[in-house]
């Protein structure tokens, strides 16, 4: 009688480490396990080059979505950035989405400019106006060897 005590007892400290390891794991990861609070819309732009999968959308400095997919429209040749935006966030349809920089050498990241119609952007719409990466390697070798 002994032995399955200890066995039991056991068995629930072993379950209750798993449930917290599941939690931390979750938390950690900032995934979404009950409902999704996000909407998604994409953005065309002639380039994304650094921009990574998992980056950050900013409004006003604030964050308030991610990059969910980077893929290129093989017809058009431009690079297509869906992104994830929190479900309150209701952006117009003139908006901007530009690809800026944190920092001289940091990270990529996408900033929006709200537009000023009434007309929002729902789940799946597309971000018309946009504005791609500065790259600093094609500014400095232009003007290191006179191409401006």
């Amino acid at each position: 009688m002994k032995k399955a005590s200890v066995e039991t007892a056991v068995g629930v400290f072993v379950l209750i480490g798993l449930i917290c390891i599941a939690y931390l794991t979750v938390k950690l990861g900032k995934a979404e396990v009950l409902g999704d609070n996000y909407y998604s819309v994409s953005a065309k732009f002639q380039s994304v080059s650094g921009l990574k999968t998992g980056a950050v959308v900013e409004l006003a400095g604030v964050q308030v979505g991610k990059v969910e997919g980077i893929s290129l429209d093989q017809e058009r040749m431009v690079a297509v950035v869906k992104m994830k935006i929190r479900n309150e966030l209701k952006l117009s349809e003139d908006s901007i989405a530009s690809v800026k920089t944190s920092g001289l050498i940091g990270d990529k990241y996408i900033k929006i400019s709200p537009g000023g119609l009434e007309e929002m952007l729902k789940s799946g719409d597309v971000i018309t106006e946009t504005e791609s990466a500065i790259d600093l390697e094609d500014m400095i070798s232009k003007y290191v060897f006179g191409g401006m």
